[in-house]
């Protein structure tokens, strides 16, 4: 067996290890159980990244995640930008954070950002700057999804967190997922602007199979929520501000922005690239050009001098002009009319 297939045998056990904490993290709640597996989680972000984008690029991932997240936090604890105005409770903190916040955005922003290029593209060394763009707002978008199925729960049953004016979604205000939004836009911009500057111009080792990997473990996160759906306390809660809520309708209203957020998005993710090559519109972008035919019939687009007179210096509407130099443009009309002598 090769060293790169036995790489991808153990990093699909990984995966596959992964996969049976976040059921048992679901299945038996408490801090013993789940933060261990988000230090696997952050372990699969590692090895799984450095392998897709080199080392250099996956820390400035992890260095720009930490960093950005725990002073966007921070500031808003004290200031209410850009979540709002709450405060966590409990200890092991980092100024006014719990420690494993920061590597709970990193377990989960790499899995939302492999969903969003293979939603969009990936992002490569000169890439366009629409895919440079592009790519870090859908995994932004990916990734506050899970906070909307999270939220709630964590914050106003758990009281993980405590949102100190309250909010219309169950206890948690609007502005708190629009901070999310932005936290992780700009934490994956960071990743993003690095990549298209100093990141690999090639993807040796990437497979569909590691795209499979992560989205696997997108998709898993959910468990949970499902699990609390019919196994969780019906009872009611109340709010930093006195408003009282039922948790059978918390429970049930995390199961469908689970099922129409997170697993929609994991779904695209998933059978997008297997769709992509039975659509037309994708086939006829990538259709090479058409080859000479048999008999010598000229392929289209060919050379052909009753087509073009003058074909050298002729401009687009066939008019000489023996000391002008063809533009970028003219050059290309040509080429599509076939007035382009072959090498």
């Amino acid at each position: 067996m090769s060293t790169i297939h036995r790489s991808h045998r153990t990093l699909w056990t990984f995966t596959v290890v992964i996969l049976v904490g976040l059921i048992v993290s679901a299945l038996v709640s408490g801090p013993g159980v789940r933060l261990p597996v988000i230090v696997l989680q952050v372990g699969f972000v590692l090895w799984h990244g450095s392998r897709r984008y080199g080392w250099r690029a996956i820390w400035v991932f992890v260095v720009a995640g930490l960093v950005i997240s725990n002073i966007l936090e921070n500031l808003s604890i004290q200031t209410g930008f850009p979540f709002g105005h709450y405060h966590y409770t409990g200890d092991g903190k980092i100024f006014q954070v719990p420690w494993f916040i920061g590597p709970a955005y990193l377990a989960t922003g790499y899995l939302a950002w492999i969903a969003a290029t293979a939603l969009l593209a990936d992002v490569r060394r000169n890439s366009g700057w629409l895919t440079t763009i592009a790519t870090p707002i859908i995994a932004a978008f990916a990734m506050t999804a899970w906070d909307l199925a999270m939220d709630p729960t964590t914050s106003t049953i758990n009281e993980a967190w405590i949102w100190e004016n309250g909010g219309g979604f169950f206890g948690v205000p609007l502005v708190n997922f629009l901070g999310w939004t932005l936290t992780v836009y700009l934490f994956m911009q960071t990743f993003a602007l690095y990549l298209r500057h100093s990141g690999p111009t090639t993807q040796p080792e990437h497979t569909t199979t590691s795209d499979l990997q992560a989205v696997l473990l997108y998709t898993a996160t959910t468990l949970s929520y499902f699990v609390t759906y019919f196994t969780g306390d019906h009872t009611t809660v109340t709010d930093a501000t006195g408003q009282t809520w039922q948790t059978a309708d918390i429970y049930e209203t995390s199961v469908l922005a689970t099922v129409y957020g997170m697993v929609f998005i994991a779904l695209l993710a998933l059978l997008g690239p297997l769709i992509a090559p039975h659509n037309p519109l994708v086939r006829a972008r990538r259709k090479p050009k058409s080859s000479p035919g048999k008999n010598g019939a000229k392929r289209e687009g060919s050379y052909s001098p009753a087509k073009c007179p003058n074909a050298n210096n002729a401009d687009v509407t066939g008019i000489s002009h023996p000391t002008s130099t063809p533009n970028t443009f003219q050059r290309r009309v040509k080429a599509s009319r076939g007035c382009t002598k072959p090498r």
